[in-house]
């Protein structure tokens, strides 16, 4: 099991350092595949638009001049000579054939020729510019752009501007370390960002798995570091109530094995001593009758714990199914008092019914509600002094039915209130009193009345008697 936990937290783990690393990859490697040529296209289309411009000024507001004869040729070379040191880039103005008419070019740029083959205008399809060596007339990649001269509505020559590509591609590479240098600073926070999964996360998941195969050996005191106030410090947290509940169940278990093994010992020990003293003679005839009486006695009372033991049995296993129905809550309350008229006539004591009327219906489980009226009024026949009095009381409630079982007898003590409905759990009044109960009628009693959904409190004072009641709704 724990070579099987280290393998799960390790596994985790590398799969997160994984993870961390192909996010790396992956963004230098996109990065590095698509932002270059991103920056070259934007800058290319930046700067091809703003040559674009001025070839388009020139085109239109001075070139037609030198066709009608305003502008002569030395002025048109000064012109292009301002144009060039403003854009930096080779300026050819031609004919509508190609043939060259007037140039002018920064001293890096290469000779200008005297006529364009192939000239084609319309060589940038749609575009405002072209990328490329020109027809080869530039050694390095130039941007192109032709602007069309017209005068006296036909177009009369063209404009060229040829800029080299190189200082965009300075500044392309200048623009990439800066994004570089983002997507390193990105990679670097999120180191940050996985140290702190780590701790937050990697590591009290850890501290949960530790827990869960612990408690799968066995050792439920092993506690989970709470360190935190959110959903993991919650789990941690969850996870030793847990345990402390498993520990309190397996306590229980232990009592409750003990208790029935107590309980069960005794009576049998009992019925064993008598049939052997009855078998060997040990008993003479005459008293025979005496100790089968006993014996009849603890079979009953063997009776009644395993009879209690498969009721709560039924609770524990949640194979409980309440058979409600609505029945008149007065007529089952006349018939459970009736049923002890032998025992109360023994020790004179009378129950006294305080109905809220003639007929009053509940929903509810009538066989187990007329168990909780029998447990109530047994308990409260066990515990009260000879000639007293035990009151059932009825109360109508808007949609409940309030019920109520009283006595003037010993009353339980305040310290043993909250105890009362543990199984097997018997006051010290009890012991002298109740040789022939389980300790589980109350038990019983309260979880019958829990499985309706409905609650019973209990109220007591010593030498002064006790109260218990529960509610049912109202049919």
């Amino acid at each position: 099991m724990n070579d099987r936990k280290l393998h799960f937290n390790s596994t985790l783990h590398l799969k997160f350092i994984l993870v961390y690393i192909i996010f790396g990859f992956l963004a230098a490697f996109i990065t590095a595949m698509m932002v270059p040529g991103f920056i070259h296209d934007q800058l290319a289309a930046s700067a091809a638009n703003d040559l674009y411009k001025s070839a388009n000024v020139v085109a239109t507001r001075y070139l037609p001049g030198y066709f009608n004869e305003e502008i002569s040729l030395p002025d048109l070379r000064i012109q292009l000579k301002g144009i060039v040191a403003y854009t930096e880039a080779a300026a050819w103005f031609t004919d509508t054939k190609g043939n060259i008419l007037c140039s002018s070019r920064p001293e890096d740029y290469p000779l200008t020729p005297a006529f364009i083959e192939d000239f084609n205008p319309a060589e940038n399809a749609g575009a405002t510019y072209q990328q490329g060596t020109y027809h080869d007339y530039f050694e390095d990649e130039v941007i192109t752009v032709i602007a069309p001269v017209v005068e006296g509505f036909s177009t009369r020559g063209y404009f060229l501007l040829h800029q080299n590509l190189g200082d965009i591609a300075q500044l392309q590479k200048k623009l990439a370390r800066h994004i570089y240098l983002t997507i390193t600073i990105v990679y670097l926070f999120s180191f940050i960002v996985f140290l702190a999964f780590e701790l937050m996360v990697y590591l009290p998941l850890r501290r949960i798995t530790e827990a869960a195969a612990q408690y799968a050996l066995g050792n439920l005191d092993y506690e989970v570091p709470v360190i935190a106030e959110d959903e993991m410090g919650y789990l941690s947290a969850s996870l030793n109530y847990m345990s402390a509940q498993l520990r309190d169940m397996d306590a229980y278990q232990k009592t409750f094995v003990a208790n029935v093994s107590h309980d069960f010992r005794s009576p049998l020990t009992s019925i064993k001593g008598y049939v052997e003293a009855i078998a060997d003679g040990t008993i003479p005839p005459e008293l025979q009758e005496k100790y089968l009486n006993i014996i009849l006695f603890e079979t009953e009372r063997l009776t009644d714990l395993t009879r209690d033991l498969l009721e709560l049995n039924e609770f524990d296993t949640k194979n409980l199914l309440l058979d409600k129905a609505s029945f008149d809550i007065h007529e089952v309350i006349r018939n459970t008092a009736a049923s002890f008229e032998g025992t109360c006539t023994e020790k004179r004591i009378s129950i006294e019914l305080v109905l809220a009327t003639k007929h009053l219906n509940v929903i509810a489980d009538k066989r187990k509600i007329q168990q909780v009226l029998y447990n109530l009024i047994d308990n409260a026949i066990k515990f009260s002094d000879l000639d007293s009095i035990i009151t059932v009381e009825t109360t109508d409630r808007a949609d409940k039915v309030v019920t109520s079982v009283k006595d003037n007898g010993v009353g339980i003590p305040r310290e043993s209130l909250n105890k009362i409905w543990e199984r097997f759990y018997k006051t010290d009044a009890s012991r002298g009193r109740d040789k022939k109960g389980t300790g589980l009628g109350l038990s019983i009693v309260k979880e019958s009345i829990q499985a309706h959904g409905e609650n019973i409190n209990v109220i007591s004072t010593e030498g002064v008697g006790t109260e218990f009641t529960f509610t049912l709704p109202k049919g």
